[in-house]
């Protein structure tokens, strides 16, 4: 596999991303082709490898880089969990935008063109996200969307009910995450808890109106979405959210009635049916 032409762009820009023992290697190798297969590719890729991984995974990675100079490989000794193994990403980027991506997702092959162009336009946005598209096997079957509000008053508004932006997509500027704090440890809710914050600075978000990327859905995809724990989780953070005014006591109190119902009444097929029919479209 020989090495591509970069395509010349106007923002340099960095990705990151993880991958740990129980991802899947070929869905590794399909998302790391996603990003450098793109009308306009990366300056850099990161990859923060989360503690020991399978000789296949690795294999996959060392071919990799061996074929793309632009990727460079940081390693944990162990499994140390998404919120740090984005906040090591984000550190080891060398440029001032960063895009987010995941070990088993899809990036559109205009992804960053869509992203770049936008930014070039609109330097007073922080974090820019996008549309993702959900598949459990093929990307062409079975799509749910997950679309998001466009501006950044409609994003601070939602953002009282519901994280604003699909992390996976997002690409933003690293002087300003840092500035609010960088990513760290939350269960479950590091993204959201990120982009409260950076609202609370005063940071501009926005999201595209186009698919970004497809995600890899999989069985336990909303069962992972249920339990006391990740309930807690997201209890913790309304509460940190009431205590900095960005919700109102009336709000807090139907924000986590609401996420107990979901994530520790329901069973999975009644919280696949509630996110189907109210957070996702066709």
């Amino acid at each position: 596999m020989k090495e591509k032409n970069l395509v010349n762009r106007a923002i340099p820009f960095s990705v990151s991303m993880s991958v740990y023992k129980n991802d899947h290697p070929d869905h590794f190798l399909l998302a790391l082709k996603s990003l450098v297969n793109q009308t306009v590719t990366p300056n850099e890729i990161i990859v923060v490898v989360d503690g020991p991984i399978p000789a296949k995974t690795n294999n996959i990675l060392i071919d990799f880089k061996k074929s793309y100079s632009i990727v460079k490989i940081i390693r944990l000794r162990e499994n140390m969990g998404h919120g740090f193994a984005r906040s090591k990403g984000l550190i080891e980027s060398t440029h001032e935008y960063v895009a987010l991506m995941d070990s088993d997702d899809i990036c559109v092959n205009n992804r960053f063109e869509l992203q770049i162009n936008f930014l070039k336009n609109n330097s007073d946005i922080s974090v820019l996200g996008g549309v993702i598209e959900e598949f459990a096997k093929e990307t062409d079957v079975d799509l749910a969307k997950r679309k998001l509000p466009e501006t950044d008053v409609e994003l601070k508004k939602y953002m009282k009910y519901r994280c604003p932006l699909n992390q996976v997509t997002v690409m933003f500027k690293k002087a300003d995450v840092i500035q609010s704090g960088g990513y760290k440890d939350w269960f479950c809710n590091e993204d959201y808890y990120l982009w409260v914050r950076m609202a609370l600075n005063d940071y501009k978000f926005h999201n595209l109106q186009e698919t970004l990327v497809k995600v890899r859905t999989g069985k336990t995809f909303y069962k992972r979405r249920g339990s006391f724990k990740y309930f807690k989780s997201e209890a913790r953070l309304q509460k940190f959210m009431l205590s900095k005014d960005i919700i109102s006591l009336p709000e807090f109190l139907i924000n986590v009635s609401l996420r107990f119902i979901v994530q520790v009444i329901f069973t999975e097929g009644m919280r696949k049916i509630f996110f189907q029919t109210f957070t996702r479209t066709k």
